[in-house]
């Protein structure tokens, strides 16, 4: 294995690139562990005051609560101090889509999707929570999970 800096004003950022003739199980280790290094960590609140380290892939839903943005696992709720917005731009990537104005969800934590309703679809993640996408984002939803 080859490890070598490049270094250019190209770059705006750090990139890794893991590069072989074809996908081996050492290859999809590395790019698993440098995953797991790099992913982002987001500070949360629980109710009790306690601030937490919250790893993006562990939340299902980002939604606002009044002047609070609210992220919601399978556990609890978490008070963040960031935007939706903000939220939006930096977690794409990783898997969220903006459902409502009000809401960001994880898409790889949906179960299923109901369209009985006119115009809007009702979403079942995983661990039992429901929301709605609003008509606007319905579009985007379904070009992203078909």
């Amino acid at each position: 294995m080859k490890i070598r800096p490049e270094i250019n004003k190209i770059y705006s950022e750090p990139e890794i690139h893991v590069c072989n003739n074809e996908m081996t199980d050492e290859l999809t280790g590395i790019i698993r562990n440098l995953s797991a290094i790099f992913e982002q960590q987001l500070n949360g609140t629980d109710e009790r005051g306690n601030h937490c380290l919250l790893s993006p892939s562990n939340i299902v839903s980002f939604y606002a609560d009044g002047q609070k943005i609210m992220a919601l696992d399978n556990e609890q709720s978490y008070v963040i101090q960031k935007k939706l917005y903000e939220l939006e731009e930096e977690l794409t990537a990783s898997g969220f889509i903006r459902i409502s104005k009000s809401e960001l969800i994880n898409y790889k934590k949906i179960r299923k999707l109901d369209m009985s309703f006119t115009g809007t679809i009702k979403i079942i993640m995983k661990s039992g929570y429901e929301t709605y996408a609003s008509r606007r984002n319905v579009a985007k939803l379904k070009k992203i999970l078909v």
